[in-house]
C-alpha cells in the first residue's frame, strides 16, 4: 500500500499527465509504455478511492474529484519548490501554478494583455486568471494573487501598490449640452447617472469632496440604467445617455479624444488605488514575486500621467 510520502511523485505524475493532455504523450515523456502510465493512475485512484478521470478511446476529462486534486496538486508541488528555493537559496527562474483574480473589465483590458506578456518571460509558471465582479474572499485559499481597487481590505494579507487611480465623473459633450452641467454634487440629483454595481460599496451613493482632508459628501443618485459591467457604463456614458463614475485607467482615451469630458473636477473621490494582494505566506513564492513586479514596473510605464491632464476636454 503506498504511503503518504509517495503523495508529491504522484501529483507530479497526474499533474504532467493532464498538461501532456494523454496517456501516450506521457508515456513518451517519461519513458515509459502507455500501459504503465494506465496502471499508475489506476494505482493512484486506487489509493485515494475516487475516480480522477473519465476515460475513452481517444481522449479524457477530469472527473470533478480530478479537477480538486489536480488544484491542490498544482499548489501544493509548486509550494514545495518555493520551500526548497527559500532554503538552498536558489535564484532560478520561476514556475508552478499562479492563480489570479481580477474584475471584469479591468482584468479583461488590463491583466489579461500583461499575463500574456509575463507568460511569454516565464513560460514555466501556469497562469489561471479568473474575472469576477466581486473580489472573493481573502480568507479563501482560492486564489494567489488578486488585483484590487482601493485601500487593501485586510491586515492579514500583504498588498503591493501596483498603481495611482482615480474616479472621475464625465459624460458626453452631447449629454450635457441638452441637460447642463453639474457645478455642485447635489445638481447631480437632477441628472441621469449610470449605475455600476461592484463590489461592497453602497450602489446609488456616490461620494465627493472639495479637496484633501475635507469631508465626504454623499450623493443619492439615479438614473435609468445600471449594470455590473463597467465597460457597460462606459458605452452608455459614450452613447450620451448620462453621468458615469470611473477610473481614469478606462476613460483615459475618450478624454484625451474628447468623447468624454469630466465634470466636478475641483471636487475629488475616495481614494481607489490598484493593488496586487496576496496570503503572507506566498510573499517568499518566486512566481508570486516575479508576477507582482513585473505588474508594478508594467503599470509604472503606462501610468494617465499628469502632463496628459491639460489635454482633456472639461466641461464649460
Amino acid at each position: 500500500m503506498s504511503t503518504p510520502a509517495t503523495a508529491p511523485s504522484e501529483m507530479h505524475f497526474f499533474s504532467l499527465l493532464v498538461r501532456m493532455g494523454g496517456f501516450s504523450a506521457t508515456a513518451r515523456e517519461l519513458g515509459l509504455s502507455t500501459a504503465a502510465v494506465s496502471k499508475r493512475l489506476a494505482q493512484i485512484e486506487s489509493r485515494l478511492g475516487v475516480q480522477l478521470l473519465h476515460r475513452s478511446t481517444r481522449r479524457f476529462n477530469l472527473t470533478p474529484e480530478g479537477e480538486l486534486y489536480l488544484g491542490h496538486a498544482r499548489r501544493i508541488l509548486a509550494d514545495i519548490d518555493d520551500l526548497e528555493k527559500l532554503l538552498s537559496g536558489a535564484t532560478s527562474a520561476p514556475k508552478g501554478l499562479l492563480r489570479v483574480n481580477a474584475t471584469l473589465g479591468f482584468g479583461r483590458s488590463h491583466i489579461a494583455p500583461l499575463i500574456s506578456r509575463f507568460s511569454a518571460l516565464h513560460p514555466q509558471v501556469q497562469v489561471e486568471l479568473q474575472l469576477t465582479v466581486n473580489p472573493p474572499p481573502l480568507t479563501e485559499d482560492a486564489f494567489d494573487v488578486c488585483i484590487r481597487f482601493g485601500e487593501p481590505p485586510d491586515a492579514r494579507v500583504l498588498a503591493t501598490r501596483l498603481a495611482p487611480n482615480r474616479r472621475l465623473l464625465c459624460a458626453a459633450p452631447g449629454y450635457l449640452a441638452r441637460h447642463g452641467t453639474p457645478r455642485t454634487p447635489s445638481d447631480l440629483t437632477l441628472h441621469n447617472c449610470l449605475g455600476i454595481r461592484q463590489g461592497d460599496e453602497a450602489y446609488g451613493v456616490w461620494r465627493l469632496s472639495p479637496g484633501t482632508n475635507k469631508p465626504f459628501e454623499a450623493v443619492k443618485v439615479r438614473g435609468n440604467l445600471s449594470t455590473n459591467d463597467g465597460e457597460i457604463a462606459v458605452n452608455w456614458a459614450l452613447d450620451g445617455h448620462g453621468i458615469v463614475m470611473r477610473a481614469e485607467w478606462d476613460i483615459t482615451r475618450y478624454l484625451r479624444s474628447g468623447r468624454l469630458v469630466t465634470v466636478l473636477d475641483d471636487h475629488i473621490t475616495p481614494p481607489a488605488d490598484i493593488h496586487a494582494v496576496y496570503p503572507q505566506r506566498h510573499q517568499t513564492a518566486a512566481r508570486v514575486r516575479s508576477f507582482v513586479d513585473f505588474l508594478a514596473k508594467a503599470f509604472s510605464a503606462t501610468l494617465p500621467s499628469a502632463d496628459m491632464h491639460p489635454g482633456w476636454t472639461k466641461a464649460a
